[in-house]
């Protein structure tokens, strides 16, 4: 009952939202200055322009969330940065004034994570990763954009508080115990943001960005808004190491752009959202980040940050964390709406006294009209309390882990502006010698799915 009730409310967004009209002579002065750009062109400038370019050129003439003169394809999750091409799925929609976008990404799987049954920690379960963002912007003034964020997971009704199974991944509880080899479920308000930037001049703009729930300037894109990583419906086995912080309950967040630098500096609540993923956490901004980002060309975008973050796990109360992460993120567009996207990331958890706690993720998707065809290798420091491994028998250690990931995905059709894809992955999992009594050795997952998500956006 409660996966029909999911898909009811996801086919109502899905096929009866996305449909929705927007005229020209409603859109703001950007877009129509982007539109009659392009119907004054001559056919001898068209026939000399690459097909790609053709067909995303509107895009460069709409406005980032933050700033009047950077692109939108610049936007990532919170105030974090994608590369200029990286590749936008989504649905827009205008009135007079104002400019909205709308995002989704639903994933109905069969999902086991030992296929061959080796250890006693695999799971298998039929599951709905999702989630839905809707955003709005509008000019203030002149110089001025007041932007508004919304995200909504209905994790939690399919997987309960436990959430899905996922070998070797760690962080968060439920029913008071820590959830391991299990990714938790998104909160059902996993965004609820305002922001406003002002533009001192082309070149350089100053914006404050508020959020309950909110991502701080910490790490990158967030996993399921990277286009490297949008036919996966897994979260990062480094989850906890490079961008768990995307679902914060209280943010805020100030910065300054200059050319195509950006620092900015947040104030944060540290505990990680609790088990009852229906409700707003209490606020404590008790934390701290700052993050350097630059895009030194519209392929590549780049950051380096680091936070204090106080108390993330309630289990564990009196445990703080330095995390420093640095990434980069690269995007190339080809001919014919193909796209090949790529992120490397490295992340480091430091608590008081011990040992840092490494993680690196590489992952990339190449995009061929129908068919995409993804990967992702991850290496995760993990200790016995990240794995609740009983202290008396492997002590106070780290034990390494490599995951090596390789996946198809195929649309199948096109519902109005809304793409259903089936898909397929596999997992090898390599990890120290030490768990093979417990994981098996090499223990492999396999994963099918339909996908559902909006097309690529262009006029």
């Amino acid at each position: 009952m409660k996966k029909i009730f999911l898909l009811i409310i996801w086919g109502s967004l899905f096929f009866h939202g996305v449909n929705a009209q927007h005229e020209h002579h409603n859109m703001p002065d950007t877009t129509m200055r982007g539109i009659q750009q392009a119907d004054t062109m001559n056919m001898q400038q068209a026939d000399t322009m690459p097909m790609h370019t053709m067909g995303h050129m509107d895009m460069g003439n709409m406005s980032h969330s933050f700033s009047l003169h950077l692109p939108m394809n610049r936007n990532g999750s919170g105030t974090a940065w994608s590369p200029d091409a990286a590749p936008m799925y989504g649905h827009m929609y205008h009135s007079a004034k104002w400019m909205y976008m709308l995002h989704y990404s639903l994933f109905i799987r069969y999902n086991k994570q030992d296929l061959t049954d080796k250890g006693s920690r695999g799971d298998e379960m039929v599951d709905a990763p999702n989630w839905l963002m809707f955003m709005g912007q509008r000019k203030v003034g002149n110089n001025g954009l007041f932007r508004f964020g919304t995200m909504f997971s209905l994790d939690a009704v399919v997987t309960g508080q436990e959430g899905y199974p996922l070998l070797f991944q760690s962080g968060e509880s439920a029913h008071g115990a820590p959830l391991v080899d299990r990714q938790h479920p998104h909160d059902l308000f996993s965004e609820l943001s305002v922001a406003y930037s002002y533009a001192l001049s082309k070149k350089t703009d100053v914006f404050a960005y508020v959020g309950y729930p909110g991502e701080p300037a910490l790490g990158p894109v967030a996993f399921m808004h990277r286009a490297s990583a949008l036919y996966n419906p897994d979260a990062p086995v480094s989850h906890h190491w490079i961008d768990a912080t995307h679902i914060t309950f209280g943010v805020a967040t100030i910065g300054i752009r200059a050319g195509n630098f950006k620092l900015e500096g947040s104030s944060f609540t540290g505990r990680e959202p609790d088990e009852n993923r229906y409700n707003l956490d209490k606020a404590r901004f008790d934390s701290w980040s700052g993050r350097l980002s630059f895009n030194p060309s519209k392929n590549w975008a780049l950051q380096v940050s680091h936070g204090y973050i106080k108390s993330p796990e309630a289990l564990h109360p009196g445990e703080n964390i330095h995390r420093t992460i640095a990434s980069a993120e690269y995007s190339l567009p080809l001919k014919n709406d193909h796209w090949f996207n790529a992120t490397a990331v490295w992340g480091m958890n430091k608590q008081k006294d011990k040992t840092g706690e490494n993680a690196v993720l590489l992952e990339a998707a190449y995009n061929m009209n129908k068919f995409s065809l993804y990967g992702k290798y991850e290496f995760v420091q993990k200790s016995t309390e990240e794995l609740a491994l009983d202290e008396s028998l492997y002590g106070d250690a780290l034990f390494p882990l490599h995951a090596y990931t390789l996946g198809l995905s195929y649309d199948l059709l096109k519902l109005s502006k809304t793409k259903i894809a089936i898909g397929s992955q596999f997992t090898l999992n390599n990890e120290d010698k030490k768990l093979h009594s417990l994981y098996g050795k090499n223990p492999m997952a396999f994963e099918v799915y339909l996908h559902i998500y909006p097309g690529l956006m262009k006029m």
